[in-house]
């Protein structure tokens, strides 16, 4: 075997996305090794998204930004740049780590995340790629957009940072800032959940109880982003409420479509375009990928999926090495999957296994690659 690619996501609560691109890769090349492996570790937005491609691109370098926190404090944060394109991670800037102890999401803001985007783009970077995942905030990215040049006024006329308290407050949206500072750059938002702005299955009501807000909170945030939801359609001729994905992080999908004149697109297909998945797959051999946990959700756009539809049109092997396999998996062969194992070697508890998770895994790993050289 001359060429693998491990292209793992994280499994949750036992094996970060590193731990197992390291984990396989010592794997592979302890049968093989002269085989060249190509690691890239998948991270969803959230949290880690930044060192993902620092860790899998060699080209890509680290640039360190001054800019502010969740409460405006003066903090510094970095994104890797990739040729004219930033990466950048909303949850630096705007994360739940960041507050932990005095979450308020009335009050929080996403100004910092916009104040890395603008530096990125005086840096002379023409394509944003922004992390949605993780965030403290539900001010629909308003502070992200104030950061970039636009301009929201009250009904006084006043100029203001609306937040998750005071989006209800804006009665006019100025992005002519916004589009001399973005004019020829384009946007696009890593996103995985299809969240509607507001209403039951919004951002206030479905993530707001996870950044601190009480029954009554949620219902005051969820107004609000009602109220702005409102305000972008009438002000900017933009109906946004209900597109998927526009609920994400704290309704800052909605945010970057109407702020920064940008579009969503799913964490892996985002992955898989700025890795140049499609050339890296020219002579591979096998690709090795997995998650915590394997069932019919897997298929619906998830990691595993993405990779296994781009390696069946070149017909590359791809093998899922999983935590644990539930139900509905049998679709995931139809998309391009070879095979799937999981790691557990003997039936026992999560709560036991999950140490054992890293163990697991090599010896898995072994017999896999055992398998796959005694076919040869």
């Amino acid at each position: 075997m001359k060429k693998c690619i491990v292209i793992p996501d994280s499994f949750k609560g036992t094996l970060s996305a590193f731990e197992i691109c390291e984990i396989e890769k010592k794997a592979i090349l302890g049968m093989y090794p002269g085989c060249r492996v190509e690691a890239v570790p998948v991270a969803d937005g959230g949290e880690g998204t930044v060192d993902c491609f620092l860790y899998a691109l060699k080209d890509c370098r680290k640039v360190t930004v001054d800019t502010t926190g969740p409460y405006g404090e003066p903090q510094q944060a970095y994104y890797a740049r990739l040729g004219d394109t930033a990466i950048i991670e909303m949850a630096m800037c705007a994360g739940l780590p960041q507050v932990e102890g005095r979450q308020n999401p009335a009050k929080t803001t996403t100004y910092g995340v916009g104040t890395v985007m603008k530096r990125a783009v005086q840096a002379g970077c023409k394509k944003l790629v922004v992390g949605l995942g993780g965030s403290c905030t539900t001010d629909c990215g308003a502070g992200m957009g104030a950061a970039l040049g636009v301009v929201f006024r009250d009904e006084a006329g006043e100029a203001f940072v609306p937040t998750g308290e005071s989006l209800g407050r804006v009665k006019t949206i100025d992005l002519s800032g916004a589009r001399a500072l973005l004019e020829g750059v384009e946007v696009t938002a890593m996103c995985d959940v299809e969240n509607p702005m507001y209403g039951p299955k919004g951002a206030a009501h479905v993530f707001g109880p996870q950044k601190g807000a009480d029954r009554e909170m949620v219902l005051r945030l969820d107004e609000g982003v009602k109220q702005m939801a409102d305000t972008i359609r009438s002000q900017l001729g933009l109906d946004l409420a209900g597109v998927p994905g526009s609920g994400a992080a704290g309704a800052m999908g909605a945010g970057i479509m109407a702020f920064a004149g940008g579009r969503l697109q799913s964490g892996i297909s985002t992955v898989l375009e700025l890795i140049g998945f499609e050339k890296m797959l020219e002579g591979t051999d096998l690709v090795f990928t997995g998650e915590g946990r394997i069932d019919s959700q897997s298929l619906d756009g998830k990691v595993i999926s993405g990779i296994a539809r781009q390696a069946k049109k070149q017909n590359v092997p791809v093998v899922c090495v999983v935590g644990s396999v539930g139900d509905g998996v049998e679709g995931a062969y139809d998309l391009g999957v070879t095979a799937i194992f999981s790691i557990n070697q003997k039936a026992e508890a999560f709560e036991t296994a999950r140490y054992k998770s890293a163990k697991n895994l090599a010896a898995t790993m072994e017999n896999i690659l055992r398998l796959v050289k005694a076919c040869r």
